[in-house]
């Protein structure tokens, strides 16, 4: 999905583990806020990334990549498997414009996603895919596509060999539902072995009866473990649990990157009887403990990062704070320090304020998302402070149709 553009100003961030955390794994202020169920935001900087953890022996996945007895053979290295796949285009039928190299399916950039002709429901499947080589990038910038169970639950397609990002963004991730329990991934240019069990949710008069769950393996090492999915997942958004069809395609991600696929397969698997037993979200109470734990380990955080010459970094560290605990000393600490900015930036010449403009910016857009979830009073006076010079300077983003 897409790349994050860091806020320089904020510094390091600390995990809730007590870790250092890369300062390129994402923004705050960004994706949906935690909520009474879930105590990490959407696409969340501050949520631990996950361990290394060495892949298995390509030679030993090798030998147990063949598709079984009853599978489908999506994609087998030759020209012809392309006639499975067509573009993904809405009540279209076009061949897609992916190419065939070396035995791979290769996306091919700005083409669009692929999907296959053929629908399938519940499903074991393997995917065997390619990071580009040399890797250009970072973030979610590098070796990005996705593979996109019912054409919709998407698995993280990523390289993170050596590269950092959000962590429900991560390779192998439910996107935006659930990090991967390990990056056992191989260098980029190397294939990783992938391996997924999908069950959909089953729903009856509105209501589930089984909630469902998708098993990962990445390399032989298992990073989904039973994880019911609470909703389809997506960029920014946090979803909300509910039915889905009964089949699906499956689709893979165009996002700008010439990442490639091999050896697909899938099996449809029978239809369950009784209900499975799966783990989602945390309980309310398990989450409001988490929440209070994050907040207080980035308010320790902005208070290292106080300094009289540049309150900007303790001041936003101790906003993004609010995201998972109100408190009331940290507004009243975000009041002090937002005058004390203001203070500063009132004294610079024209021509040195000018260059302040992009901090300023991401402050006042801050202040707008913590007002959007009401996690500031109404009418927060820093916000109007910093709103009313963002006005002055002429700094207002300008609407799309406008540009």
């Amino acid at each position: 999905m897409k790349a994050n553009r860091i806020i320089a100003t904020i510094g390091l961030a600390i995990l809730a583990s007590g870790t250092i955390q890369a300062a390129n794994t994402g923004k705050p202020f960004y994706g949906d806020p935690p909520d009474d169920r879930h105590p990490w935001a959407i696409h969340d900087r501050n949520r631990p990334q996950p361990p290394r953890v060495e892949p298995k022996p390509a030679s030993e996945l090798a030998a147990k990549a063949k598709a079984p007895a009853g599978a489908v053979i999506l994609f087998d290295g030759t020209e012809a498997a392309l006639a499975k796949w067509e573009a993904d285009k809405k009540d279209v039928h076009e061949p897609t414009k992916w190419i065939v190299r070396d035995g791979a399916m290769e996306c091919v950039p700005k083409s669009g996603y692929v999907r296959t002709k053929q629908e399938f429901g519940d499903c074991q499947l393997h995917v065997e895919w390619a990071a580009p080589t040399p890797p250009q990038g970072e973030s979610q910038g590098r070796g990005n596509s996705g593979i996109f169970l019912m054409g919709t639950l998407e698995v993280q397609v990523l390289d993170n060999y050596d590269n950092p990002t959000y962590a429900d963004g991560f390779a192998c991730s439910v996107y935006g539902i659930n990090p991967p329990a390990a990056n056992a991934l191989r260098p980029p240019g190397e294939f990783q072995f992938i391996d997924i069990e999908y069950r959909r949710p089953i729903y009856e008069n509105e209501k589930c009866v089984d909630p469902g769950y998708i098993t990962v393996y990445c390399n032989g090492i298992l990073v989904q473990d039973h994880l019911a999915p609470d909703g389809t997942g997506g960029h920014m958004k946090r979803s909300k649990p509910g039915p889905m069809p009964e089949k699906g395609v499956l689709k893979l991600q165009d996002h700008g990157n010439p990442v490639r696929f091999r050896n697909i397969w899938i099996r449809e698997l029978p239809p369950r009887t009784g209900v499975t037993p799966s783990h989602g979200p945390l309980s309310a109470e398990e989450t409001a403990a988490k929440r209070k734990e994050i907040a207080a380990t980035i308010r320790s955080d902005a208070a290292k990062l106080a300094s009289p010459d540049n309150p900007l970094p303790e001041l936003l560290r101790a906003l993004e704070s609010l995201t998972y605990e109100k408190q009331d000393a940290v507004v009243k600490k975000a009041t002090e320090l937002t005058g004390k900015y203001l203070q500063k930036l009132s004294q610079l010449p024209k021509d040195q304020l000018a260059g302040k403009k992009e901090e300023v910016k991401d402050l006042g857009a801050a202040f707008k998302y913590l007002d959007k979830w009401n996690l500031i009073p109404a009418g927060y006076g820093p916000k109007a402070d910093v709103d009313a010079l963002i006005k002055a300077q002429g700094w207002q983003d300008v609407p799309k149709a406008n540009k």
